[in-house]
């Protein structure tokens, strides 16, 4: 399937393409596109928005795309649940003090944007920082049971 978001990616849409390929879609394409382009785009190719202003995919309700996305597909591992706060906290400015996390991820995201300006080469070395987040946050649930 494809899946089309804004371009120039941050914290929220690198962790959606993320969560989406390992765990919704194996096979997603996705694209990225100026704001005012994504939804002419969806529409033309039948390509799934998301973290765009009215997607259903989207901040709303004070989450954000990435809990939406979770929510939508019923995804309910504890660890995705851990790793949904921290980039809610990372990507929700008036949330950003709720998890200590949430910083680091931030930091992380703005240096692999001023390094990596290409979103495609952004994201595909992104995805390592969260596998290795993600493993991080399995284990803490595991030590939580």
């Amino acid at each position: 399937m494809k899946w089309v978001t804004r371009s120039h990616v941050h914290v929220d849409r690198v962790a959606c393409p993320w969560l989406i390929s390992r765990f919704v879609d194996s096979e997603a394409e996705f694209i990225f596109a100026p704001r005012n382009q994504v939804q002419k785009i969806a529409e033309d190719m039948g390509a799934i928005p998301f973290d765009i202003p009215g997607a259903e995919l989207g901040h709303k309700d004070g989450k954000c795309s990435f809990e939406a996305i979770i929510e939508k597909y019923e995804l309910t591992d504890r660890a995705l649940l851990r790793l949904a706060k921290i980039v809610h906290a990372a990507d929700v400015s008036a949330d950003f003090d709720t998890d200590q996390i949430a910083a680091g991820l931030e930091a992380i995201a703005v240096g692999y944007s001023l390094r990596f300006p290409d979103d495609y080469e952004n994201l595909a070395l992104q995805f390592d920082v969260y596998d290795a987040l993600y493993a991080w946050c399995r284990l803490q649930v595991a030590k939580s049971k």
